[in-house]
């Protein structure tokens, strides 16, 4: 690393997280328990304002640099009323918030700041709280929105690509990582050395971009909804039987990367990097670092690395989020790319899963069978398909499956649950495959760019797999072979 990368992530660093060592008391860090913690504040304190209860969180987790007021204002600029509610909820939920929102990464690797959703995901609460409070003001004001993009995601990909322009693109990004428990999560360990823009710290800023644009575009009189049915209405939604996600018309955290694209991909990101970043140089008066020719090459090369992994690539729920079994033996490597995608039907679990407990209980029960009953080191499958949304990893990208005999080493197996003999999955699950998935293998490496998609059945004789209706449907897919 050139001398300028070493001493821009110590700058970038101080200015975004601490890190700390020192161990702190748990508690519970799951969406729940915060919406509950604000709706606590809310019931005591009725007509309090969703912007006002932003300002103050804003207030207590002590986020007032110098480009939020710039677009925010000072979360201590309030009038008499909003500061005693601010005392109010400072007496009452100080310690808590200041916990749950206040966003580090410690040297041990711990990210704190962040909760886990009901979805399976992990989120940071500082940029989605930002883009809230950002749709929140504008629409009191009835005027546009500004600097929601800036401050939910502009100035973390900016810092993030430059403060590491030395390494490869993919390690300017992420990392995820995994809780001690989904059921009672207190820690979240990173699988890697953290950058500024951890997946935990971009899904929070998608998130707050979309739900900072939503409530921007609310009518001036129209009164906003409560910061709790903000939250509540993203994240705790119950997908009927039926479609799934494909009934879904409001935006909810499962078609984040779906619906962050859309309100997005218009603008020129590019731009909007290079705009955010020069506003912080400007703003700390370090306009110095604009001096350096390749900042504009490392925001380019970043901004693809981000399109790819967070907008073309679906998100994949990770073995430990579902609580796998370790792989018994050594896992065996893959040469890739790969020729070949293997579409398979799981028959049993034979109902679609909706949920992120129901898909992961159906992933242990799939690798329970495969592991005991018939003799395999792992779950068959390379990955396996939801219809709440995500994708879930099985033996990955990286190693041999168990899913069609014969071929395992040429090719991936992946499974959408469900049984599909005479029904289809969603429309939502399928697309997750035969567009998201895919882009991701070839963009990846992980797929040859020619590659053929087969059903299950085509290379073996002895299943019907993936069902008559899931094979009538993949073989109008393009790449589709017989």
């Amino acid at each position: 690393m050139t001398s300028f990368g070493r001493s821009f992530l110590v700058l970038a660093s101080c200015y975004f997280f601490t890190v700390y060592s020192r161990p702190r008391a748990f508690h519970l860090r799951n969406m729940d328990s915060f919406i509950r913690a604000v709706e606590k504040v809310e019931d005591s304190n009725p007509g309090l304002s969703p912007l006002a209860l932003v300002r103050a969180l804003r207030r207590t987790a002590g986020h007032d640099d110098v480009m939020t007021i710039h677009y925010l204002g000072a979360s201590n600029n309030l009038t008499d009323a909003e500061v005693l509610e601010t005392a109010i909820l400072n007496a009452s939920s100080f310690s808590f918030f200041d916990k749950a929102i206040h966003h580090i990464v410690t040297n041990y690797g711990e990210e704190r700041g962040v909760v886990l959703a009901p979805d399976g995901t992990t989120v940071a609460l500082a940029p989605l709280l930002l883009g809230i409070e950002s749709g929140l003001k504008a629409q009191a004001e009835g005027t546009p929105p500004e600097g929601i993009f800036s401050l939910t995601l502009g100035r973390t990909l900016g810092l993030s690509f430059l403060s590491l322009k030395d390494f490869p693109p993919s390690f300017r990004l992420g990392p995820n990582g995994c809780w001690d428990s989904v059921d009672h999560p207190k820690l979240f360990k990173l699988s890697r050395p953290a950058t500024l823009a951890t997946d935990a710290v971009i899904n929070g800023g998608m998130d707050g971009a979309i739900l900072g644009t939503d409530l921007g575009g609310l009518p001036a009189p129209e009164e906003p909804p409560a910061l709790s049915g903000v939250l509540k209405g993203y994240y705790s939604f119950v997908l009927g039987e039926g479609r799934g996600l494909d009934t879904v018309t409001r935006h909810v955290s499962a078609r984040r990367r779906e619906a962050s694209r859309a309100i997005l991909e218009p603008l020129d990101l590019h731009s909007q990097v290079m705009e955010t970043l020069a506003l912080v140089w400007r703003l700390e008066k370090t306009e110095w670092i604009a001096c350096d020719t390749g900042v504009a090459t490392a925001v380019k090369s970043g901004l693809e690395e981000f399109e790819h992994k967070y907008w073309d690539c679906p998100q994949i729920i990770p073995r430990c989020q579902w609580r796998a079994k370790a792989h018994q033996g050594t896992p065996i490597p893959l040469s890739i790319p790969l020729q070949f995608l293997y579409v398979h039907h799981t028959y049993e679990p034979s109902s679609p899963c909706l949920s992120f407990p129901n898909c992961s209980r159906d992933m242990r029960a799939m690798q329970r069978f495969h592991q005991e009953d018939r003799g395999w080191d792992d779950i068959g499958y390379s990955f396996v398909v939801g219809s709440d949304g995500y994708v879930y990893e099985g033996r990955g990208w990286k190693h041999l499956g168990t899913h069609t005999r014969g071929h395992n080493a040429i090719g991936y197996g992946v499974s959408i649950i469900g049984n599909y003999t005479a029904a289809l999955p969603s429309r939502h699950a399928a697309d997750l495959l035969r567009h998201r998935l895919v882009r991701c293998a070839v963009d990846g490496g992980w797929l040859a760019a020619n590659f053929t998609i087969r059903g299950h059945r085509q290379a073996v004789n002895y299943t019907s797999c993936p069902g008559d209706a899931l094979f009538s449907e993949i073989r109008g897919w393009e790449h589709f072979g017989e």
